[in-house]
């Protein structure tokens, strides 16, 4: 079995460039040439090809990838690590009321939201 010859980049320009100017405005490239673009990028790399060729190099690289029989899949992640939020810092304070006949001091240990919404809480009680 024959191994195939892969042609040069200025064999394929001059083909391109002939079917270029043949005047078949917004026909598609034929898929001869679309071969052949490929076989040149699989040796020069896709962006060299694509700029010499002067193709895009997006659908050179999806062409070349179908013509591998690679396909584009999403696949599930198997880990996912999930970082918990770092604790609220917890507040501390103490709060003393006297009156004419007793004295009340409260501790709380609590985060800064909650020792707010207690504080506004007990005042309404108390004022």
């Amino acid at each position: 079995m024959q191994k195939q010859q892969v042609p040069t980049v200025e064999e394929v320009r001059a083909r391109l460039e002939e079917w270029r100017q043949s005047g078949k405005k917004g026909v598609a490239i034929p898929d001869k040439l679309w071969s052949a673009a490929i076989a040149v990028a699989r040796r020069d790399g896709v962006t060299r090809t694509a700029t010499a060729l002067h193709l895009d190099g997006g659908k050179l690289k999806r062409l070349m990838m179908g013509a591998d029989g690679v396909e584009k899949k999403t696949i599930a992640p198997s880990f996912m690590e999930l970082i918990a939020p770092e604790a609220a810092a917890v507040a501390q304070c103490a709060i003393e009321l006297e009156g004419r006949r007793a004295r009340m001091r409260i501790e709380l240990k609590a985060n800064a939201a909650d020792v707010v919404s207690f504080s506004r809480t007990l005042a309404e009680l108390v004022l």
